[in-house]
Parts: C-alpha cells; structure tokens; sequence
C-alpha cells in the first residue's frame, strides 16, 4: 500500500502544487471570484489522482478486488499527501511572495459589499472580521488550518465517490451450485 499511496500522493501533490503557482499570482487580474473557481478546479483534477491510485492498488496489490474500507483507506491517504502539498505551497507562496494578499482580499469583500448595497454598519463588521482573521492568519499554524480546510472537503467527496465506483468484493459461493457467484 505505501508504494500506491507515496506514488499518487506525490504525483497528485506536485500536480496541485504546480497549478496552484501557475494561477495563484493572477488571481487579482482575473478576479477574486474567477480565481476561486479556477482554484477549486485545480484541485478537483489533483484530486483525480485518488481515482486512479485506488484503481491502481485494486489492481495489482488486491488481485481486482477491493473493499470500500480499504478503497477509502487508499484514497485518504493519497489526499492527505496531496493536501500537505496544497498546504505546504499556500504557505510558501503567502509568507514569501503574497503578504498582501488579504488586504487585497479584504479590499475586494468590502467593494462587492457596496456594490450590492450593503449598509455602512455591515461594511464595518467585515471590515473589522476581515482584521481579525489577518491577525490570525499571521500565524503559521493556524494559517496552515485554515489552508487546509481548503481542499480537504473537495479530497473527501473525491476519495468517497472514487471508493464507491472501484470497490469491488469477493465473489460469494452459490450455495445451490457452489459456483462462485458474480457480484459487485
């Protein structure tokens, strides 16, 4: 299972890590919006590689045969790499080359706040929560979870639907025939 999961894990975390330095610096001249959309697509096609490492261990460690749990198992692992990678290139990217990027962010909120006719009042509550999350964004550590809680919801979902589609079980005896019986 290592050699699975450390060869998608790794091929999955290059690849998010990869497009993330490939977009991420034009995020503000595409628009913050656009940039998200872009960002969750990247990650979706990382991601990818969950599929194809569960297949993989299906295949040639599992004989064509896998088990929901150990098909989960495959897959989170191969994810949790990829996202220490997600987790890893934000930090570089934002400590060394983007310390700026929440104000930027926060300038953004604040002006789709008043284009869609929000009151000074509420204006002034983001401002202030846009202030408090920089203080704790600061902070390596938390920068980090919340960096993570990023992609991980995305791996999930990925990891479960590619679990449910590649598990395969062990054909059961007939018990009239005692023929293996066909089954998924």
């Amino acid at each position: 299972m290592k050699k699975t999961v450390l060869t998608f894990g790794l091929i999955s975390g290059v690849i998010i890590s990869v497009l993330m330095l490939s977009t991420l610096p034009f995020a503000h001249q595409i628009g913050f919006s656009r940039a998200m959309i872009v960002g969750y697509t990247t990650m979706v096609l990382s991601f990818l590689l969950v599929f194809f490492g569960i297949r993989s261990y299906r295949e040639n460690v599992g004989n064509g045969r896998i088990s929901f749990g150990r098909a989960f198992s495959v897959g989170l692992l191969i994810m949790l790499i990829s996202c220490a990678f997600y987790v890893i290139t934000w930090e570089f990217m934002y400590f060394f080359f983007m310390p700026d990027f929440l104000k930027e962010y926060s300038a953004y909120m604040v002006e789709n706040m008043r284009a869609s006719g929000a009151s000074a009042e509420q204006i002034n509550q983001q401002v202030e929560q846009m202030n408090q999350f920089q203080v704790l964004y600061s902070n390596p550590l938390i920068n980090a979870a919340f960096t993570l809680l990023e992609p991980l919801p995305v791996g999930l979902v990925m990891t479960l639907i590619s679990a449910l589609i590649l598990r395969k079980r062990e054909p059961k005896a007939s018990l009239e025939t005692g023929l293996p019986h066909l089954q998924n």
